[in-house]
């Protein structure tokens, strides 16, 4: 028989939804600014993260289970960015993005471990890093 702990959905709603609210400054700059990854990419990293931990906090007790979880998840944040970079000639792009869709993976985590704080700084410093190092850079090759 089917059970299901409607509290248990509640919080994971919740957990899901802030991690799917915190991505947004993030996919909405980069959808703003044309780059490949946007509003789809960066919220499904930020839920994907934080489900895999849920899922992984709450089917392998202790700590060295949960890490194991954690690093396949940064492991797959990296391969997933990883195909974000291009390189032509003398010139790479794309690393900004991969760092970014890291950092939401990070998000994700943070939101699992109800660690909220960590989760709202890494949606704030990413926003402000892509939002305004644009015009830094350019300033600072002119």
């Amino acid at each position: 028989m089917l059970e299901l702990d409607f509290d248990l959905i509640l919080q994971h709603f919740i957990q899901l939804g802030m991690a799917f609210l915190l991505s947004l400054p993030i996919a909405f700059n980069r959808e703003h600014h044309d780059r490949g990854a946007g509003l789809r990419t960066f919220p499904l990293v930020t839920i994907a993260s934080c489900s895999f931990m849920l899922v992984g906090m709450s089917v392998y007790q202790g700590s060295d289970a949960e890490a194991r979880v954690m690093y396949a998840v940064i492991t797959g944040m990296g391969f997933i960015g990883g195909g974000a970079i291009f390189k032509s000639g003398d010139s790479v792009s794309g690393t900004a993005t991969a760092a970014g869709i890291w950092n939401t993976g990070a998000i994700g985590v943070s939101v699992a471990y109800n660690r909220y704080e960590i989760a709202i700084l890494l949606s704030l410093i990413g926003f402000l890093i892509f939002q305004f190092s644009g015009t830094l850079k350019r300033q600072s090759t002119e």
